[in-house]
Order: structure tokens, then C-alpha cells, then sequence
């Protein structure tokens, strides 16, 4: 049993996130240095935890399985396309993810932004690795509808867009929803006037999303996902590099702390697309190398820095 994050005792949580960080970083350091000592390791810890785990529990484990679950298959999908030796439990691995991790996420949530983008995420990663193109496209298609309910566009209208499940229909409710922010002006996002490190999480997990899908074969960033991620991300770095902030918003206080998530999508925009991003080009050389959230985000520089391709 895995208890939800912040729960007292922890029981396993914390050790489920940054074991598959782990996973994570054994196998990108298998792909840079081919020395097979890392391909073993992160097997190990997947064979480990597919061993053992049975189920999520309370009330954030969604939250906790989205994390966890956006990691493993990322390790995973690097030692099965480019290790050649054994991994002899790779199929329990995957009916982990697919009866553990996957029925706990697939239908989303109705909590705040990040938890169903941290959730959605995962449910892509393991949808591409379990090659289960039906969970892919429910998947895909919860992203499109949060994403837009997430970053605030002009083009929306007088208020954001909503999820239908919410019920968020009246000005008031959004309004609440949005942590009290009453003015909503480009590349706001739902949770900014919460704080920026969960802003940090939504705007990641869009990022991860959006580059799965581009990798599958479907571009999301010429879209409105790709505007949206464009505008979080300058709205966002503008303040975490310490601009003044006005009092419309948030009443005049951010709280800053946006994380290491700026190198996917400013990757794929700027060094791909060739949008210029001033504020998130600024923050993001002021941040490298970027390293790790504990959570979900991992290594980014890396994997992501100056990498149009």
C-alpha cells in the first residue's frame, strides 16, 4: 500500500517517486555512457516495485499515482527500445502499470488543474508503453479539454474555459476556482495566484504531454496547446524573474517558485518553432543545468536543452 504524499506516516510515497526518478536517471545514464551497469539498475528498481505494488490509497493517491506514473514509463521506454540484454519481468512491469497506476488516473479529476494534468500525463506515458491506443486517445482527449480550462487566452472570452464536469457555472464559481483572481489576462493559469510551484506542475505536465504527442505523431504545438504553453510560460517567468506585480494580480503577491519546467516547451517553441520567448529563454539559462522536482521532473537540460530535434 502506498499512502498519499503528505500523509503521516508515509508509507512508501516518497520512496515510490524518487525510486522511479531513480529508474529514470539509471536509464538516461545507460543511453549517454552504454555502460550496462545503469541499464541493470533501473530494471531492478522497476522489478522491485512491480514485485510489490498493489494499490494506491486516501484521498491524494490519484496525485501520487500521476506523479509515480508519469516517471516509470519514461525509464522504461528506454530500456526497451535500446537495452539488448534481459529484462525477464518486464511484463509484470507493465501489468503494474496497467492495473495499478492506470485505472487510478484514466478518468481524470475534478480537483485543482495540476492534479488532472499530472494525472494525464501519466496516463499518456503509459498508454504509449502499454501500446494501448484506446487509453491514448481518452487520455488526449481529457488533455485538450483541461489544457484549454487551464491557461487563460484572450481568445476565450470574459472568462476561462471550464471543465464540464466542474459545474463551474456562474462568474462566482470560476472566480473561486481561480483562487480569487477576478481578471484574467493571457497565460494566467488557474493556479498561479495558489502559488507557482503548483502552476510549475500544471505547465510541466502540459510540456510532457504535448512532446509524447508530438513523438506519436501528432503536433499539438502549431495549436492552442502549444499557445497556451507558450503564453503560461512567459507569464509566469516574467514574475519568477522578479518583475513587480501589478494589484490585479493575485491582490499583489505571487509566490514564487516556478521549478525546473521551462526546457521542454521553451525547447520545443523557440529552438524548434522559432517563437521568441524573452522572459522564459532569460529564466530558463538562469536555471540550467535543471535538475530535479522530486516528483515528476527530471534532468531536463539534459534531455531537453538547445535540442531542436
Amino acid at each position: 500500500m502506498v499512502r498519499a504524499y503528505d500523509s503521516n506516516p508515509d508509507y512508501g510515497c516518497t520512496d515510490e517517486r524518487e525510486d522511479a526518478i531513480a529508474a529514470y536517471t539509471d536509464a538516461l545514464a545507460w543511453y549517454v555512457t552504454r555502460d550496462e551497469r545503469y541499464a541493470k539498475k533501473a530494471i531492478e528498481l522497476m522489478d522491485a516495485w512491480s514485485a510489490v505494488l498493489r494499490d494506491h490509497t486516501n484521498s491524494n493517491a490519484p496525485l501520487q499515482t500521476g506523479w509515480a506514473g508519469s516517471t516509470w514509463p519514461k525509464a522504461a521506454e528506454i530500456i526497451k527500445y535500446t537495452y539488448t540484454g534481459t529484462w525477464a519481468g518486464s511484463g509484470r512491469f507493465a501489468t503494474m502499470l496497467r492495473d495499478v497506476y492506470l485505472p487510478e488516473i484514466i478518468n481524470g479529476s475534478d480537483s485543482n488543474g495540476n492534479w488532472e494534468l499530472s494525472m494525464t500525463e501519466a496516463a499518456v506515458g503509459i498508454s504509449v508503453f502499454l501500446e494501448d491506443k484506446a487509453s491514448y486517445d481518452k487520455a488526449m482527449a481529457r488533455f485538450r479539454t483541461r489544457t484549454a480550462a487551464y491557461v487563460y487566452l484572450a481568445s476565450d472570452g470574459d472568462l476561462p474555459k471550464t471543465v464540464p464536469s466542474q459545474n463551474l457555472n456562474t462568474r462566482d464559481k470560476i472566480v473561486s476556482y481561480w483562487q480569487g483572481q477576478s481578471t484574467f489576462v493571457t497565460g494566467l493559469t488557474q493556479e498561479t495566484c495558489r502559488d507557482f510551484t503548483h502552476t510549475g506542475y500544471g505547465i510541466s505536465a502540459v510540456s510532457h504531454v504535448a512532446e509524447t504527442s508530438r513523438i506519436q505523431g501528432q503536433d499539438l504545438y502549431g495549436t492552442d496547446v502549444g499557445e497556451r504553453l507558450r503564453q503560461a510560460l512567459g507569464f509566469q517567468s516574467r514574475y519568477e524573474l522578479g518583475a513587480a506585480v501589478p494589484n490585479w494580480l493575485c491582490g499583489g503577491t505571487v509566490k514564487r517558485g516556478l521549478g525546473p519546467v521551462t526546457e521542454v516547451g521553451y525547447n520545443a517553441l523557440h529552438n524548434r518553432l522559432g517563437i521568441a520567448m524573452t522572459n522564459t529563454q532569460a529564466l530558463t539559462g538562469q536555471n540550467r543545468p535543471a535538475g530535479s522536482n522530486n516528483l515528476f521532473v527530471a534532468w531536463e537540460t539534459l534531455t531537453h536543452g538547445d535540442n531542436p530535434n
